[in-house]
């Protein structure tokens, strides 16, 4: 190999481990299990906790779920459970307050219990979407349905 070409290659590796050393390195926190973060409102109500046999940190406002469960209040002085959302794996994106999951999802309600796969759940609308082998079972009376 020629001088001017060994000292270009040089050049070149000298860049790239310059620019890898200068890149920042990806913080992986280890996961957490049986682990649990609660959720208040602004006057200081119980707004959702959720729950997760593993959880994965993938950035400041994604977690990566194993073993998910949501318990949604009622955010008020009640604190009455308003829905319990379950699922095997699970994104939630913290700030915008959003599950989703390609699994298997559960939705329990007093008056409903959901089933489905590939679903999103959003808090701030209290709507659950579920793309693939959706199952609504009503428990509550619902005498005009077929009229």
């Amino acid at each position: 190999m020629n001088p001017r070409k060994k000292a270009g290659l040089a050049a070149i590796a000298l860049l790239a481990s310059t620019l890898v050393a200068a890149a920042p390195q990806a913080i992986v926190a280890p996961p957490a299990r049986n682990w649990t973060l609660p959720l208040f409102t602004k006057e200081g109500f119980r707004q959702m906790t959720l729950r997760g046999d593993e959880v994965r940190p993938i950035s400041a406002d994604r977690i990566d779920i194993s073993g998910m469960i949501v318990t949604v209040f009622s955010g008020d002085a009640q604190a009455k459970v308003d829905s319990v959302i379950s699922s095997p794996e699970a994104t939630f994106m913290i700030n915008e307050k959003i599950a989703r999951g390609d699994k298997s999802v559960h939705l329990v309600r007093d008056d409903v219990e959901v089933t489905g796969d590939d679903w999103t759940y959003f808090y701030n609308e209290k709507r659950v979407l579920i793309a693939r082998n959706a199952r609504v079972v009503f428990h509550a009376a619902m005498p005009d349905i077929l009229k």
